[in-house]
């Protein structure tokens, strides 16, 4: 692979005028004026903000873009969405789940987004999801890192089988170990699974991320025993704690408690903020809870906290576009995190802080990581959220594989300039 110099760009940290040497798909220096080999190749940035590619580290590709299948979730909720996926699940092909699987992940790449980690539900003794998902996971390698969790969306000990399909799912490929345990029957129920799912994850060396606690009411704590079973086991920093939206409705005494325990486990945090805003809070009347769990103040205990996007044209969410940046956008609203320094903050938990929950050790801006980069149509982070940038190229181990134009609109007013700038220098 020949090299590549990247002249111009504007990163992540403020930096302006960089250039960046790819060498092999690797960065291989940073700097404002580098040496490059005679027969490199270059590309100018223009002075826009170069970033490392998006990351989403909680999705659901089996279920995505099946919006109407069988029929639209007219409440809105989370558990007629579970109730409509088990409708689904008996119709669905293994063609049909590759298709729009791919169809998404052509999607993603257009947006910058090169690396997601998708839960796969294995109560299905077919396993009809897994089977298609591990062939999407093969067929997208060369342009995207797809990790797969398996997901008993019916509960390991509440649905027959589904212990021993998970552990077959395991055997087949599948990468990370999930759960749900507040859907289990029984509070006590909820926490043998999480005891048991993470003894497993032990044994055979593996990531946990369950969905834990994706529910309005407080006394849902299963994060509180998903960080005592991670120190127990010294799974530290290999287990992540999904929605957690319960802590939004915990009181401020308890939640004082749980958040050393979660931070001295290494316990990954991830919120998913359009489906949290949407799904939470449908009980009450007014005033009505936005559901969310509390980011600024894990962020502020030490814990990584990532963003996913969750849910795209599906049975839970009739919305979405695999844009990282809406998610973001919508994260620092729900959580009033406001400030210069929050908002950059919510720009690393869909690119930083996700990679380090999924471990790609090589994701970044440092020389080593791997060339996986996005271009924006912006100065800097906020701005990138604030516009959610177009995405001018996007690249893949130094290869150039998507190019989105640059935003211009035109105006025809008496006096006036032809042209919108849409970014303001602050």
């Amino acid at each position: 692979m020949p090299s590549l110099l990247i002249d111009n760009a504007t990163l992540p940290d403020g930096r302006s005028g960089q250039q960046l040497l790819v060498v092999d798909g690797r960065i291989a220096d940073i700097g404002p004026s580098l040496a490059a080999p005679a027969d490199c190749s270059r590309v100018d940035a223009g002075g826009w903000l170069l970033s490392a590619s998006f990351v989403d580290p909680h999705f659901h590709l089996d279920a995505a873009l099946s919006f109407g299948l069988p029929r639209v979730n007219d409440s809105g909720t989370l558990l007629e969405g579970i109730a409509l996926w088990g409708e689904l699940k008996p119709q669905l092909t293994q063609q049909a789940l590759v298709d729009r699987a791919m169809a998404y992940c052509d999607w993603a790449v257009g947006k910058g987004l090169l690396a997601i980690r998708s839960h796969v539900d294995v109560c299905d003794d077919r396993l009809l999801a897994v089977e298609a998902l591990l062939e999407v996971r093969k067929r997208v390698a060369p342009y995207l890192d797809l990790q797969l969790v398996a997901f008993p969306q019916d509960g390991v000990l509440r649905s027959p089988n589904a212990l021993a399909n998970l552990q077959r799912a395991l055997d087949m490929g599948v990468d990370v170990v999930g759960g749900i345990p507040h859907f289990e029957r029984t509070m006590a129920e909820g926490a043998e699974s999480v005891r048991l799912l993470c003894e497993l994850a032990a044994e055979r060396g593996l990531r946990v991320d369950m969905h834990c606690d994706e529910t309005d009411d407080p006394m849902s704590r299963h994060i509180e025993t998903l960080a005592f079973h991670t120190q127990r086991l010294g799974l530290h920093g290999r287990v992540t704690a999904s929605h957690v939206t319960s802590m939004h409705s915990m009181d401020n005494y308890y939640v004082s408690k749980l958040l050393p325990l979660i931070a001295e486990a290494g316990v990954h945090v991830v919120a998913n903020p359009l489906i949290n805003i949407t799904l939470q809070g449908r009980h009450d009347t007014y005033p009505k809870r936005r559901g969310m769990t509390r980011v600024p103040e894990l962020m502020a205990a030490g814990v990584n906290v990532g963003f996913g996007h969750d849910c795209v044209l599906d049975p839970w969410y009739s919305m979405g576009s695999a844009d990282m940046l809406e998610v973001a956008q919508m994260g620092l609203h729900v959580a009033q995190m406001t400030s210069q320094a929050q908002m950059r903050r919510c720009f690393d938990a869909v690119t930083a802080n996700a990679a380090a929950l999924m471990g790609l050790d090589r994701h970044g801006l440092a020389v080593g990581c791997d060339a996986d980069l996005v271009l924006l149509q912006a100065r800097d982070p906020v701005e990138a959220i604030r516009l959610r940038a177009s995405r001018l190229w996007v690249m893949r181990r130094g290869r150039i594989v998507a190019r989105t134009p640059a935003a211009t609109a035109s105006l025809d007013l008496p006096g006036r300039p032809s042209t919108v700038d849409w970014t303001l220098q602050r």
